[in-house]
């Protein structure tokens, strides 16, 4: 009996020592990502108001089953702080909870940190002979997704990926999370977890309602994929459905509001980031989190930011990308939300206050990032009429995009920033005598941009635009400057700057009845904007 226990005592030691090989965080050494370990493993409550499932895993504690279907709530919605905390809580009522341990590999995965979501998977992989075949499937699921996350371009492991969540389906037909799974991996890249679905996800998620009607995630997948489609409509009705059945979700209540805006009810998409924001701030205040720590927090940020610009409230737009610009990023994708402030500085035509935060962009540590603030840079530059500097700027963020690795996290490559290049050199163009190329490259530019899916980049172009259109006009290329105010209104109707941009054009072509009914349109929907809003008081002084 001593041998056997002394044999399966050096077993242990071993698995441990395989464990702190391959986990680089292991013993409490680091962060996961960005967010310290002591953080993900601080003790949790159960909460309401979060969505509520049941995916049944094999354990004889309550409690441990409870903080395990919380984490996987949380992970449907993005919420990996307090998913990692779930997991680990349901570990403390049962630590052979193997897909706890998968759970937490997800999480991770959400943190950025493959290293960290490797380890986690080999702690549930070493408990695979005390689960149910299901389960085991699932962690067979986590492991050739791994696989397939770490050779992206290698389509054969996307597809052996997808082939064991059928071979799971065929077994359990009525499992809903499964079929959750399988609409995420029918993304284009093996790490989808929802966010970039398109038309062939739709049934995997309208699957899930036939075993667990109106499954709060499945609304979620199903409100992004229509965003990606472009069937807004649809995904409204999705989102608000998801923001009901989970209240307390801060994401769910953003979810809304990135719809609510595209179909022109701005004030209560306001109102929706706006609570996003009590949320979010309130949780920091009770468990003692700094902002940074949550990546969601900067991204309701920037879209209540520009949702308030959208009515030209440009003192509470400007505060909060300040506020946003301030906080530290963990990534590159994250930080390149930091581009807005230099954005929004050169669109209220504050050009050395935009080139002091451009400059503040390359000096990131990441090339993606330093090249977006050079072309930022350069158009300050350029519009302050030294077109020489704005030249040198192109070059610097052309060489930056040679250094842009495509595995980045979050997938920011070279094509991520190339259309920043474009508008600058179509921009530089465009104003020293050469604005028939000037205007074909920022009519390319126009329609890459438009082209890119999702609520944040929807926005993010009709600003884009709207410079786009304000160049034209300043270069006196009135032909393109007409073009772009119909791109606009083509994107946006709504927008109270679309219809100023086609009355400018519409008052130089000496059409009089358009000029006035629009700059009309653009004062009724600035109603709310700033009362010293240029473009505001010009309108109206027309209409006089």
């Amino acid at each position: 009996m001593r041998r056997v226990a002394s044999t399966v005592s050096l077993l242990f030691l071993a698995t441990q020592l395989i464990f702190a090989q391959e986990d680089p965080h292991a013993h409490h050494q680091g962060p996961v990502g960005w967010v310290p370990r002591e953080i993900l493993e601080k003790p949790v409550t159960l909460r309401e108001g979060i969505g509520k499932l049941n995916d049944v895993a094999t354990t004889s504690s309550k409690d441990a089953q409870a903080f395990y279907n919380q984490g996987v709530a949380y992970l449907h919605s993005y919420v990996w702080i307090e998913a990692a905390r779930s997991f680990n809580q349901a570990l403390k009522a049962d630590p052979d909870l193997a897909m706890a341990h998968v759970g937490l590999s997800y999480a991770y995965s959400g943190l950025e940190d493959t290293a960290a979501a490797r380890a986690a998977l080999l702690r549930a992989e070493s408990l695979k002979s005390r689960v149910s075949p299901r389960e085991r499937h699932r962690i067979e699921i986590r492991a050739k997704q791994l696989e397939a996350i770490a050779e992206p371009e290698n389509i054969s492991r996307l597809i052996e990926y997808r082939k064991a969540i059928d071979a799971a389906l065929a077994l359990w037909p009525e499992d809903a999370e499964l079929w959750l799974l399988r609409g995420n991996a029918e993304e284009p890249r093996p790490g989808g977890r929802g966010q970039r679905g398109g038309a062939a996800t739709i049934a995997f998620y309208e699957m899930a309602f036939k075993y667990v009607p109106d499954h709060f995630a499945a609304h979620h997948y199903l409100t992004h994929t229509y965003e990606t489609i472009g069937l807004i409509d649809k995904a409204l009705k999705h989102g608000e459905v998801f923001a009901r059945l989970a209240p307390m979700v801060p994401h769910a209540q953003h979810m809304y509001g990135h719809d609510l805006r595209r179909v022109g009810r701005i004030e209560e998409a306001i109102k929706r980031f706006e609570e996003t924001r009590r949320l979010e701030e309130a949780y920091f205040e009770m468990e003692k989190i700094r902002p940074e720590m949550d990546w969601h927090y900067a991204h309701n940020l920037s879209l209540l930011a520009t949702a308030y610009q959208y009515e030209g409230r440009m003192m509470e737009a400007e505060k909060l990308l300040r506020q946003m610009f301030a906080l530290p990023k963990a990534t590159a994708y994250f930080e390149l939300w930091g581009k807005e402030l230099p954005e929004f500085l050169l669109g209220r035509g504050r050009s050395e206050d935009s080139l002091s935060a451009a400059r503040e962009m390359m000096k990131s540590k990441w090339p993606a990032v330093r090249s977006v603030g050079h072309t930022l840079a350069g158009t300050a530059l350029l519009v302050m009429k030294d077109a020489a500097a704005a030249r040198v700027e192109l070059d610097q963020s052309e060489k930056e995009i040679g250094s842009i690795s495509g595995n980045e996290a979050l997938n920011v490559t070279p094509q991520t920033v190339k259309p920043y290049a474009s508008a600058l050199r179509g921009d530089i163009l465009l104003r020293s005598g050469q604005p028939e190329e000037g205007a074909r490259l920022l009519r390319e530019v126009q329609a890459q941009i438009r082209a890119v899916p999702g609520p944040d980049a929807w926005i993010q172009a009709l600003f884009r635009l709207e410079y786009i259109a304000r160049a034209a006009r300043e270069a006196g290329n009135w032909e393109l400057a007409e073009y772009t105010a119909k791109q606009m209104l083509d994107h946006d109707p709504s927008y109270a700057g679309t219809h100023y941009a086609l009355a400018l054009v519409a008052e130089q072509k000496g059409d009089v009845n358009t000029a006035r009914s629009e700059f009309a349109n653009a004062v009724k929907l600035w109603s709310k904007a700033d009362g010293d809003l240029p473009e505001q008081r010009n309108a109206k002084a027309k209409l006089r």
